[in-house]
């Protein structure tokens, strides 16, 4: 996004870790959306929506180097209601994060932020930058579809990145407490990646949430992306293994993307969702395209998911698309 202004603060007072916070800049950034999707097997509903953001980032530098930085972000819908009348502005995503040098960085999320192998849980190459599973809904009287294996929600979450240790290795850790109003008492993630072969990004990372009852619930991905010139492909696999051993599943994905030109770029994708209690397979394939204008993008993609939730009825074979018209300031 291209910053709309910065503004001048005033050197602010207090201190941090015993040290001061010179004067810093704040920086405005927004986007706006409009879409229109719609599916085979959908009998109701208006096919656009509209989305839109604001966010707010700020950061000062301390007397010994370290960096602070705070983000917050006005999100049109942020509480996650469908859009209507009822839906109103509030904070969405909003963090505070040191930057310690090559001692590495630590964020503190309230919300919106994604744990080490959340954000890695579909890194597929995809044209529209969606994931490979996050643009069909469900067939209107059909069963609920699987998404992708991320983990759980967190918020509230601390976390660690460093990549100065070793040279194209970046590894993250990132921590969710219990709150005490859940059964999942806390989570913790841990995520590296290796990108010192040019072209070239492996990346592992887990997620281990403890409940109630001494019960834990472990979830994996593996994925490795080679981009060669325009062309990108990427396969990714991940597990989830529950307290119940019976309901152990996987979720495996793949892509390759083109760029045709720097403005211009299309994308297939497969992935497939193995739930162990289940005997069929949810299987589902996406092509997309992008093109570019400056500040604006326009994307379009076509998507097929047979066996939606693992079943064979034939209103669970469901054919979709979406077209998206963003700005971004």
């Amino acid at each position: 996004m291209n910053t709309l202004k910065k503004i001048g603060l005033t050197a602010l007072a207090g201190s941090l870790v015993a040290t001061s916070v010179f004067a810093g800049e704040m920086s405005v950034t927004g986007s706006a959306g409009i879409t229109f999707a719609g599916q085979d097997k959908t009998t109701v509903g208006n096919g656009f929506t509209m989305s839109d953001e604001i966010t707010f980032s700020g950061g000062g530098e301390m007397d010994n180097g370290w960096t602070v930085a705070v983000s917050m972000q006005l999100d049109n819908n942020a509480s996650g209601e469908a859009e209507s009348a009822t839906a109103v502005s509030n904070m969405d995503n909003r963090s505070i994060t040191i930057g310690m040098g090559d001692a590495g960085t630590i964020s503190f999320v309230g919300h919106g932020g994604d744990s080490a192998l959340g954000a890695v849980d579909d890194v597929m190459p995809h044209a529209d930058g969606n994931e490979t599973w996050d643009t069909i809904g469900d067939a209107t009287g059909g069963t609920a579809s699987f998404n992708s294996i991320s983990g759980n929600a967190v918020e509230n979450m601390i976390s660690y990145n460093n990549s100065s240790v070793v040279d194209g290795l970046s590894f993250t850790a990132s921590l969710s407490p219990s709150n005490g109003g859940t059964n999942v008492e806390s989570t913790m993630s841990y995520a590296v990646a290796y990108t010192g072969v040019d072209g070239l990004t492996v990346g592992y990372a887990m997620d281990e949430n403890s409940e109630a009852g001494a019960l834990q619930t472990d979830f994996t991905t593996m994925y490795a992306k080679y981009a060669y010139g325009p062309v990108t492909v990427g396969y990714q696999v991940s597990e989830e293994d529950s307290a119940t051993a019976a309901d152990n599943d996987e979720f495996t994905a793949y892509g390759i993307s083109y760029a045709v030109s720097d403005d211009l770029t299309i994308s297939y994708n497969e992935s497939s969702y193995d739930a162990a209690t289940i005997a069929t397979d949810q299987e589902q394939t996406a092509i997309a395209v992008s093109y570019t204008m400056g500040s604006m993008a326009v994307t379009a993609t076509s998507v097929s998911m047979d066996n939606a939730g693992g079943s064979t009825n034939a209103i669970d074979d469901v054919q979709g698309y979406e077209l998206n018209l963003s700005f971004a300031f």
